[in-house]
């Protein structure tokens, strides 16, 4: 496991109540010695999926389930964390992605919604010790597409922060949009700024920055495809400037899933969900170029992370956390690392 040191990493799975196998959270040890372990567990509804606090030992996660719930968690050591108190409504229907402000004072939460439910986007105060206290505000999307069964409605997938931390972004895949938004923190309340409509029935799920700041890609799920855009900082608007396709693998229905950047800012992975891959590519310019492509150690990979010397993949339908290795070039190369947690969807790197 070369570039390896001891990594902890936690995952959220699909529970019986909301579909799936899973006890909910996971932690799990990464190490050059034993490769990938599972430690400890605890319970927790739907847990798909898991950010990390700034500067506190504490995480947050989703209950995918309607009404949704969004929940606090303490990081302990060598052990599953703890809960911060009793959930709270997350402000929607089947919560699917959450962030923290970087100042540490709000937490912002996507609810997917359903087919008769609005996607939203709601913020939540956080207290000094990274505790959920209030509900503050939720914001409705307005929009459709052209998918017929996926974009009647809308449905926020992703949400946040650019890097320069100024605006909210919120991915819609049901009205092809990214939703931008100014955060008061001091009030918790959203204001809506601008809405860049992207290709219709792209179906965009989740954003990634170049750590440049100046361009941003999209796992774009209904077109099975990766999208470039120019990020403008000033508007907090996007802006197509090429794409390509998600796989290489024909004649399978593929959704994208996750979409991690490289930290040297370089190399850009997606997950492929139908293809059973993990694609690698390569930023040049404002384009991207397919540098191959590797199974992902199991079915239906849907979450990424990024750990010294390995990209973790959860997939769901296998029930396996896969460490695929990176290589200097971009590329990936199985490991045969991995672990079984059941339907697991999400991991984060702790």
């Amino acid at each position: 496991m070369p570039g390896a040191r001891q990594v902890v990493v936690l995952t959220g799975s699909y529970t019986p109540d909301t579909g799936g196998e899973g006890v909910g959270l996971t932690a799990l040890r990464l190490t050059p010695e034993d490769g990938l372990r599972v430690v400890d567990d605890v319970a927790a509804s739907g847990a798909s999926y898991l950010a990390a606090h700034p500067t506190l030992p504490v995480v947050y996660t989703t209950h995918e389930s309607t009404p949704g719930a969004v929940s606090a968690f303490g990081l302990r050591e060598d052990a599953a964390p703890v809960p911060l108190g009793a959930p709270l409504t997350s402000g929607g229907a089947n919560p699917c992605h959450l962030t923290v402000h970087p100042s540490g004072d709000c937490l912002l939460t996507a609810n997917y919604g359903t087919d008769t439910h609005p996607g939203t986007v709601a913020v939540h105060r956080l207290d000094a010790d990274g505790r959920l206290t209030d509900l503050t505000d939720v914001v409705e999307h307005k929009g459709s597409g052209p998918v017929t069964g996926r974009q009647e409605g809308t449905h926020a997938h992703q949400v946040l922060v650019d890097p320069a931390g100024r605006y909210i972004l919120a991915t819609d895949l049901g009205a092809d949009t990214v939703f931008t938004y100014e955060l008061d923190a001091d009030a918790g309340k959203l204001k809506l700024v601008a809405a860049s409509q992207l290709r219709p029935g792209s179906g965009p799920r989740h954003l990634t920055f170049a750590p440049s700041g100046d361009l941003v890609f999209s796992a774009d799920e209904l077109s099975s495809t990766v999208t470039c855009h120019r990020y403008d900082a000033e508007t907090g608007t996007l802006h197509e400037l090429s794409r390509v396709p998600a796989t290489a693998v024909a004649d399978v229905p593929n959704q994208p899933g996750g979409i991690v950047t490289s930290d040297c800012g370089r190399y850009v992975w997606v997950s492929n969900r139908g293809a059973d891959t993990v694609a690698g590519l390569r930023i040049a310019g404002t384009t991207l170029e397919p540098l191959g492509e590797i199974p992902s150690g199991g079915n239906w990979p849907r979450g990424l992370t990024a750990a010294p010397g390995h990209l973790l993949v959860a997939n769901q339908h296998s029930g396996t956390v896969a460490a695929l290795a990176v290589l200097e070039d971009g590329t990936l190369a199985e490991s045969g690392v991995m672990a079984a947690v059941a339907s697991v969807v999400c991991a984060l790197a702790v």
